[in-house]
């Protein structure tokens, strides 16, 4: 037998009802704060993710999907949707009409990461970026929404972390005090942490190794380098969340793993199980548009795990389960013939409506029409079908009621209330 492959997952029935709901949920929140959806290519040029990530990020050495086609040009599955959607800003010019231009995309992602609770091979992402706007409550209006989304979807123990990585201006200074730190206490890293200190020392700050932490529990702030136009700013979107009244924590531990990040960075975190883990993440990224070729304009956004978020949410898969309204209950040929046809009515004007297609007793037609969760069940014969009079069967209270056959769509409808009486 053929099985998945390690790291991946099926989203069967009865699951991905939930993702549709959280889905929708997600949605009705971009509209109201005025994004627009973009549908972006899974596979890009490897070039776009390597200049945009970083060649010595984690995603960008080890974890990218990456294969050469038939003329030799390296393509890789997308790691992560950002660098995409500039890609597509750029290339179609979006910014000529107006600069400021928000979007939202669900779909998705492919790192081959070690598999573990939450995080898969293919996992998927909703994202959101803001193009064109400089100011700091661009990003208090992601956390913003981020907060209300979470708020409508009943995530448990959610706490915002905060935190600034300066500008191309101060964290050069930074940087320095880091390394300097990092080579006191080089010993007590893990081998990764080693190799990230001389090639990108702020993906260090973001470990998960114990003693990793431990070591780093001193280390220096980026706080304490930042230059005056980002700690004004840094004021602004802490000043900004206090008038909204959104709690946060200022995190100096708080960096993000892809290279274009600047200024604001920002982390959703949930108290599941026990642990602190990250269900969303973003951050300013002003330089990036340029970085790709396109025009010197600033821009934030943020992602969402929705694989985690469909394990955290409180919202209940029953809730979303959605049962027939009707079961047909049909005996003999033309009988059968008949449901046939009323089914495919009911189902082309919206009304959940089942069968069964085979030659079963009326007795086992009733219990698959209870097996399924069926609310009503009509129950026909070819005495029925003679007299134009068919039974149906309310399954909660038991009481039948006969209905004419000559308008078996008109009546059924009225009887489950999707039509007026």
């Amino acid at each position: 037998m053929i099985q998945l492959i390690r790291g991946f997952k099926d989203v069967l029935p009865g699951e991905v009802e939930l993702w549709q709901a959280i889905e929708k949920t997600a949605i009705s929140v971009f509209d109201d704060f005025g994004f627009k959806e973009i549908r972006i290519p899974i596979i890009e040029k490897t070039e776009l993710f390597s200049r945009s990530i970083g060649d010595n990020t984690d995603i960008v050495e080890k974890e990218m999907y990456t294969f050469s086609d038939r003329k030799g040009d390296l393509i890789t599955l997308r790691p992560e949707a950002t660098a995409s959607v500039v890609r597509s800003y750029i290339q179609h010019k979006l910014y000529t009409s107006d600069p400021v231009q928000k979007f939202y995309t669900i779909g998705p992602m492919f790192r081959r990461e070690r598999p573990q609770q939450g995080r898969y091979r293919q996992f998927y992402q909703i994202n959101a970026e803001i193009f064109g706007i400089d100011s700091p409550l661009a990003d208090v209006q992601l956390i913003f929404l981020l907060v209300t989304l979470f708020s409508r979807l009943a995530v448990p123990d959610v706490e915002t972390h905060i935190n600034s990585l300066g500008c191309p201006i101060c964290r050069p200074g930074f940087k320095q005090a880091l390394i300097d730190f990092l080579s006191k206490t080089k010993v007590k890293l893990c081998s990764d942490c080693i190799r990230r200190s001389k090639q990108n020392p702020l993906r260090v700050l973001d470990c998960k190794v114990p003693s990793c932490r431990e070591a780093m529990a001193q280390t220096p702030s980026l706080l304490d380098f930042l230059c005056y136009e980002c700690v004004r700013d840094f004021k602004i979107l802490t000043d900004s969340l206090e008038h909204l009244n959104i709690s946060f924590i200022i995190d100096k531990r708080l960096v993000r793993g892809l290279d274009y990040y600047t200024r604001a960075t920002f982390e959703i975190q949930t108290g599941f199980l026990g642990a602190q883990s990250a269900v969303a993440g973003g951050g300013r990224y002003d330089g990036l548009v340029e970085a790709l070729g396109g025009p010197d304009l600033p821009a934030t956004g943020f992602a969402i795990g929705l694989d985690r978020l469909t394990e955290i949410s409180d919202l209940q898969i029953d809730d979303y389960h959605k049962t027939p309204q009707i079961f047909i209950a049909a005996l003999g040929q033309k009988s059968k013939g008949k449901a046939f046809e009323w089914v495919c009515s009911l189902n082309k004007t919206g009304i959940r409506a089942e069968m069964d297609f085979g030659e079963k007793s009326l007795k086992s037609q009733m219990k698959r029409a209870n097996k399924l969760g069926a609310s009503h069940v009509l129950i026909v014969g070819e005495k029925e079908l003679t007299e134009g009079s068919a039974v149906l069967r309310d399954m909660m209270t038991k009481k039948q009621v006969f209905i004419s056959t000559d308008a078996v769509i008109e009546n059924v409808s009225r009887k489950l209330g999707a039509l007026p009486l």
